[in-house]
């Protein structure tokens, strides 16, 4: 096949447009096929990177209905527009979360059976293959069927994005047992441990995200935004700590030095941003304050989503 064409949205993000066009750049020279979305006169130089024209921009705090409603030429929009119309395979943002997932679905429409797409955040596991959460913010309030949906697309995504040949999936609750947890929790137990296409491990605990417990985990997206900005908050506060420990007086360098290793394997920049599942195309939703790094780890992320034939593979274990 072709290299696939990724478009970024060069406007999104706190960093944007002067990190994420020396990301284009550096995803280009690494051989990556990709064109920028954005205001010409904005971007500087793209070193030749190939630039689609958008007048607007959605800020970070904007309303995203409202933005992609209204603001018809923004970058994020003629991005996931860029996708629709072949003119791209891939789109890849650090703007505004619910402006990148409304203009993917508007745009994009969902893939035929799926109910409602849902973010897959990959959470690194030191030694051992990482865990994929979803749904990490896309749906404040989930149906039992739709944690199902998100347990088949997870499974398909843990196989493409991690190698995991026949992932595990287990349900977030408050305890082990299948008794335990809300009614949605108890139906979606019931619901997922008939499925096929993957092994179900049964629930799971929030202390589990960080384990070898389960390779997919699945909530509703409240409880999954929730536990991921708790993790993360909990691993800064860990790492400065341990960090400003090992910098005291008195320690010696070799013992941060054999730190350097796992804080890079830790490093959200290294990860590519989280994948909306679910909309008919590939869209790569980098965190805001994507340095160049991440946007060509981004980059790497959709260009591998679309060789896999991601949204294919999704469209077939909801029907099946």
């Amino acid at each position: 096949m072709a290299d696939p064409v990724i478009a970024i949205d060069a406007m999104g993000g706190d960093r944007a447009p002067g990190e994420i066009v020396a990301g284009a750049r550096q995803a280009a020279e690494a051989g990556y096929e990709v064109v920028l979305v954005g205001d010409p006169a904005a971007v500087g130089d793209t070193g030749g990177v190939p630039v689609i024209p958008a007048s607007e921009t959605v800020g970070m705090a904007e309303d995203p209905a409202r933005a992609v409603r209204t603001k018809k030429d923004s970058s994020l929009v003629r991005a996931a527009e860029a996708v629709r119309d072949g003119k791209a395979d891939a789109m890849v943002s650090a703007g505004n979360t619910g402006a990148a997932m409304a203009a993917a679905l508007f745009r994009m429409g969902r893939v035929k059976g799926v109910a409602r797409p849902a973010i897959a955040t990959v959470i690194p596991v030191p030694g051992a293959s990482p865990t994929v959460l979803l749904d990490s913010g896309a749906n404040v309030e989930c149906s039992p069927a739709w944690l199902l949906q998100f347990a088949q697309m997870g499974a398909v995504f843990s196989r493409v994005r991690c190698g995991v040949a026949l992932p595990r999936v287990g349900l977030l609750s408050i305890g082990e047992e299948p008794e335990k947890g809300s009614p949605l929790v108890k139906e979606a137990h019931r619901l997922i441990s008939g499925a096929r296409g993957f092994e179900f491990v049964g629930n799971v605990e929030g202390r589990d995200l960080m384990s070898d417990a389960a390779d997919v985990v699945v909530t509703d997206g409240f409880t999954g935004n929730v536990a991921l900005k708790a993790l993360e908050g909990a691993m800064k506060f860990a790492f400065g700590a341990v960090v400003g420990a090992l910098r005291s007086p008195g320690v010696g360098s070799s013992a941060l030095d054999a730190l350097m290793p796992l804080a890079a394997e830790m490093d959200p920049d290294s990860h590519g941003g989280a994948v909306l599942l679910g909309v008919d195309g590939v869209c790569v939703i980098s965190h805001g304050s994507s340095s160049s790094r991440a946007i060509v780890s981004a980059v790497g992320v959709a260009d591998r989503a679309v060789r896999e034939g991601l949204v294919s593979l999704l469209a077939d274990a909801v029907a099946a």
